[in-house]
């Protein structure tokens, strides 16, 4: 996100934003980072509200806003995540406007305040209160059984969550699905190096059987690696290759532990 500023998007769509907020925008502020073409930026407002604003024109990127649009919309209250205030198309923008979060991306230190987030989150999403009819992002995830009935992020990583000393919030929803509650932990876990102590005492997973665990780093490892291979925007590839190398190395340290 971040690869077009606000300054550089059409007049009526910044109009409309500021249409429905029911206030001028006095200053924006673009976010840099993410992996997909469009903008991002921190809007203040004439009236002093702060407010979280992304939109693109990229038909695969469009797509994706509109998707977490559906998916943010229906997530319960108690779910930590920033609220979805509206969202629009105009032309071929699809524009997001959330409420703005004062939080920072963690690193590998806050990941277990993250799994606790995460663990705790499912428990509010099961039943799934959105069904969006996305399919997870698994290599091979026809022959996996997935059945289950928690909505679940589908691409949880440590860059999709925001941490401040009083809360973890986790944002970009696009890639939601419906299955079992364990796979965002076991995705998450996956980047640290003392994920089988993680798997082995989180609620969601310890009781996993072994091959289920397995299957599933296999599948994600899969995915990864086959987008780090063909993608053509070089921070995607990297950051891909890490993930898909760490679920990997996981499922070869179970497999010789």
């Amino acid at each position: 996100m971040g690869t077009v500023s606000w300054s550089a998007l059409p007049g009526r769509v910044r109009g409309g934003v500021a249409d429905r907020l029911g206030s001028p925008v006095a200053g924006a502020v673009d976010l840099a980072g993410g992996h997909s073409e469009g903008a991002a930026a921190r809007l203040r407002l004439a009236d002093g509200r702060d407010v979280f604003a992304k939109a693109a024109a990229d038909p695969a990127v469009r797509d994706f806003h509109r998707r977490e649009a559906v998916v943010a919309a229906g997530l319960p209250a108690s779910v930590p995540s920033p609220k979805l205030l509206f969202a629009f198309d105009d032309g071929p923008w699809a524009v997001l406007v959330f409420e703005f979060v004062a939080a920072s991306m963690p690193g590998p230190a806050d990941l277990p305040r993250v799994l606790d987030t995460v663990t705790a989150m499912a428990g509010a999403l099961t039943p799934a209160p959105v069904r969006p009819p996305t399919r997870p992002r698994l290599a091979g995830a026809g022959s996996l059984d997935l059945a289950g009935d928690t909505l679940l992020h589908g691409d949880l990583y440590l860059f999709n969550a925001l941490v401040s000393p009083e809360r973890v919030c986790i944002v970009d929803w696009a890639h939601a699905w419906v299955g079992p509650a364990y796979c965002d932990a076991l995705m998450l876990m996956a980047g640290s190096p003392d994920a089988e102590a993680l798997c082995a005492a989180n609620p969601l997973t310890r009781d996993l059987p072994p091959r289920v665990v397995d299957a599933f780093l296999a599948a994600h490892a899969g995915f990864l690696l086959h987008l780090a291979a063909r993608a053509a925007d070089p921070r995607l590839s990297g950051t891909a290759a890490a993930l898909g190398q760490a679920s990997r190395d996981w499922l070869a340290r179970r497999a010789t532990g």
